[in-house]
């Protein structure tokens, strides 16, 4: 399983971005995607996740803010992030589940996004 993110940037506070995550390969074994991200000195955390089904799941910290959505059919996941702040400055990772768990989770090439004036 390949996954390729795109959409991340420069943006004001306050401000919004959408990322995007693209599977391929074999994306039958993928159950829930979604994205974490790294800020500068902190560990990898959760952003959100969705199941196939469409659950999302998110931390406390970006609940209300961002929108995580999936479209099955393009082997795609979004995550629609509003409101931005400094602190949402990270380096972001997609990241796939599989069915499988005893396979390994699936990681993409982090995308940047800068909250910042």
């Amino acid at each position: 399983v390949q996954l390729q993110a795109s959409g991340g940037g420069l943006v004001q506070p306050g401000g919004s971005l959408r990322l995007s995550c693209a599977a391929s390969g074999s994306i039958f074994r993928i159950n829930a995607m979604g994205w974490f991200r790294q800020g500068p000195g902190n560990q990898r955390e959760l952003v959100a996740t969705i199941t196939r089904g469409g659950s999302p799941n998110y931390a406390d910290s970006v609940r209300g803010r961002f929108t995580i959505s999936r479209d099955n059919a393009k082997n795609t996941v979004y995550v629609q992030m509003n409101s931005l702040k400094p602190e949402d400055t990270a380096v972001y990772y997609c990241n796939a589940a599989p069915f499988d768990p005893r396979s390994s989770t699936y990681w993409g090439v982090g995308t940047l996004v800068t909250v910042s004036s």
